[in-house]
């Protein structure tokens, strides 16, 4: 087995990680460019940690001009084997209220303005996405939360539109008759790259808002997000702290294979992969081409 190196992507909200020892920060240029920020390093206990600001300190970035390519490949590059996502999101469901945690096992891909594969022409690649979320990664962050007493609950679909604007009602009112449970911005093509980059990858989706379906809430607005999300930040902080504590030293093979997901997805045979993408796809795809 290997090392355990947790990344956290950090969403609205979360800009720092509080309690991260031996920081050093490093700036990192990847072949698909640059990420989001500065990648901080240190420990949470034993465990080595990688602390990303998804929109940037900040918040300076758009859900839609986030380089999710370059943020994951980062990660990968240095050694990351889980990474947990943490989003703001809106809910479909009475019962995920506000200040809820829904740690997601699903997701419908509303997106249509972003690079969402590492693979293309040249050297082609289909994972599998039938289980996006590594459930060993899941149980830890929601025996975590049970530990700290943080309302949370365990599944749930996470539709992800392209934004910025929030939904229109009769988009709100649709994804709620089909059973969707909450919508944010920015899960994908996070987990999908994750998946490709064989990344174990898992997502605490924060409730800060009933979407506009809501009889009484149909107009949701930055203010009213904000005061949730503060309020959302410093239980984050709690439950990765407990979580980053009781991580295991050494990565546990992911039982669905998201940490191997290379093994059944190149279709293109080695000598007719194309050498310049190839280069790009260097930690990405170290693994499989190592002899």
């Amino acid at each position: 087995m290997s090392k355990a190196i947790i990344g956290i992507i950090g969403g609205s909200g979360v800009y720092h990680l509080p309690g991260l020892e031996n920081l050093r920060e490093e700036r990192i240029t990847t072949p698909w460019g640059d990420p989001s920020d500065i990648l901080r390093l240190g420990h949470v206990g034993a465990t080595e940690v990688v602390f990303l600001a998804r929109h940037g300190r900040g918040h300076v970035l758009s859900p839609s001009g986030i380089n999710y390519r370059a943020n994951i490949y980062a990660l990968k590059s240095l050694g990351v084997t889980d990474i947990v996502s943490v989003s703001a999101c809106g809910s479909f469901k009475q019962e995920l209220e506000p200040g809820l945690f829904v740690l997601v096992d699903q997701f419908v891909d509303r997106t249509y303005a972003r690079q969402s594969s590492f693979f293309g022409n040249g050297c082609v690649a289909h994972v599998s996405m039938a289980h996006p979320i590594a459930p060993g990664l899941q149980a830890r962050i929601a025996a975590a939360a049970e530990a700290e007493g943080i309302a949370h609950v365990k599944g749930g679909t996470y539709v992800t539109m392209e934004g910025p604007q929030f939904s229109s009602q009769a988009e709100s009112l649709s994804y709620k008759a089909l059973g969707y449970d909450v919508i944010g911005m920015t899960a994908m093509p996070e987990a999908k790259l994750a998946r490709e980059a064989e990344i174990s990858y898992a997502t605490i989706a924060m409730v800060t808002d009933f979407d506009c379906w809501h009889p009484d809430h149909d107009h949701v607005d930055v203010a009213t997000v904000l005061k949730t999300v503060a309020a959302n930040a410093d239980r984050a902080a709690q439950l990765l702290a407990r979580l980053l504590r009781d991580f295991p030293a050494e990565h546990e093979p992911c039982p669905i294979g998201s940490d191997r997901a290379l093994d059944a997805a190149l279709i293109t045979p080695p000598e007719a992969r194309d050498p310049a993408l190839l280069k790009k796809l260097d930690a990405i795809m170290k693994r499989v081409s190592q002899p």
